[in-house]
């Protein structure tokens, strides 16, 4: 049997790898249009590759994709993070788990997780067919023929793609697999970026560039699911960092810019009460009357914050706290709790995953086969799935990966 895997990222090195351990007399053609493997991989973490989650609880894995959990639900039980974690390891790469649960490799490079596959692929019969940029898939009887730009044709019994998105566009994931799947009858799903920075509206967020809180709740009125909390930082251009890239996986298919912005709250203070709050900034005040208000505002912000927060609110940053009235503590608690912003724009060029993709409705998820044309399969970001960082993006890929290599090898 000859199988052809379309796409050398995370997901088809994994088809690959899996097939190649699985069965070991299927002869393996993985089609690459770059030079290299796992591009996207290496640089994924910052160069460090955040290769999975060290989330053990199944369901609470799945929690964290907005789209395609429930089609995950087979791929993750055959495949879960530990499993992962496991297989990794087993191969020679030894893995540390962070305090914020995401795994890496304990040499923080990713070129190691690339090389796992790479010394797979020389001792089986893995064809490593590189820059073959694939144009089109014919299926003639029980065959696909393979039409790659200024290289010989390719026939091959069964076909994986695993192309990718189109977020990271310099890595080669320009979603030429939505193409190819599109001639087989597939559908593709409205696109959008996913996990980016986000662009606001005011200015003063450059006077605060580079601050950043631990934890803080980013929120809309537009939806009551659009709420999300975690770390964040202020940038010169508005906000970015964890919570912010969950947030916009949330709000990847809203529509706004800079004429009609989309407007969002940040909760600075998620562990308290709006009238905690007022309390502590009360008791502080009686406690210091003649100290400035602003060093009450610090139980809960950095000094260079409260100057914000205080021209925000028209309040005199030499005000005293035996000078303030009720009104205006209730506005700075109110402030700390919902501070207003208006978002205008995703930050091009930095987002990590593509939300939409192929519709999920017509893949087998307990094969990760079509359901339109026999032995045609997917696995990766090319699909309708997509999740939040911290490892959850690459443990899809390894994921629906594996399920695919194990069912198309059987």
């Amino acid at each position: 049997m000859r199988i052809a895997i379309i796409g050398g990222g995370a997901a088809g090195m994994m088809c690959a790898a899996t097939i190649n351990e699985n069965s070991p007399e299927t002869e393996v053609f993985l089609l690459e249009k770059n030079d290299s493997l796992g591009k996207k991989v290496i640089i994924s973490g910052g160069g460090r590759c955040n290769v999975t989650t060290g989330l053990e609880d199944i369901k609470a894995v799945l929690a964290k994709y907005p789209r395609g959990s429930k089609f995950l639900n087979s791929a993750m039980h055959i495949f879960p993070p530990q499993a992962v974690q496991d297989w990794f390891v087993g191969h020679g790469v030894p893995l540390k788990c962070e305090a914020d649960n995401r795994v890496f490799p304990v040499s923080n490079n990713g070129h190691d997780i690339v090389a796992v596959f790479e010394n797979i692929f020389r001792k089986n019969k893995t064809k490593v067919l590189f820059k073959h940029a694939v144009r089109k898939i014919e299926k003639k009887d029980q065959y696909f023929i393979i039409h790659s730009q200024d290289q010989a044709d390719l026939k091959v019994d069964k076909v994986i793609l695993t192309l990718g998105g189109q977020a990271y566009r310099q890595t080669g994931s320009t979603g030429d697999g939505y193409h190819l799947a599109e001639n087989f009858g597939h559908h593709t799903s409205q696109l959008a970026p996913s996990l980016s920075s986000l662009v606001l509206a005011e200015s003063w967020p450059a006077q605060v560039a580079g601050l950043s809180f631990a934890k803080a709740t980013i929120k809309t009125n537009i939806n009551k699911k659009h709420e999300t909390t975690g770390p964040f930082i202020f940038t010169h251009w508005g906000l970015s960092g964890p919570a912010v890239f969950a947030f916009s996986a949330l709000i990847a298919f809203e529509n706004f810019s800079e004429a009609k912005p989309l407007k969002i709250f940040l909760d600075i203070t998620p562990d308290l009460s709006l009238d905690k709050v007022i309390l502590q900034l009360k008791n502080y005040a009686s406690a210091n009357p003649k100290k400035l208000f602003k060093h009450a505002l610090q139980l809960f912000v950095p000094l260079s914050f409260t100057k914000i927060l205080l021209e925000q609110l028209k309040i005199n940053p030499d005000k005293k706290n035996n000078e303030m009235s009720k009104v205006e503590l209730r506005q700075a608690a109110e402030f700390l709790k919902n501070l207003p912003l208006a978002v205008t724009a995703r930050r091009a060029g930095d987002e990590f995953v593509t939300a939409g993709g192929i519709i999920l409705s017509e893949v087998d998820p307990s094969t990760m086969q079509s359901k339109l044309c026999p032995n045609l399969y997917f696995a990766g970001e090319i699909l309708d799935i997509d999740g939040f960082t911290g490892g959850f993006n690459l443990q899809v890929a390894w994921a629906t990966g594996r399920l695919a290599g194990l069912k198309s090898s059987t």
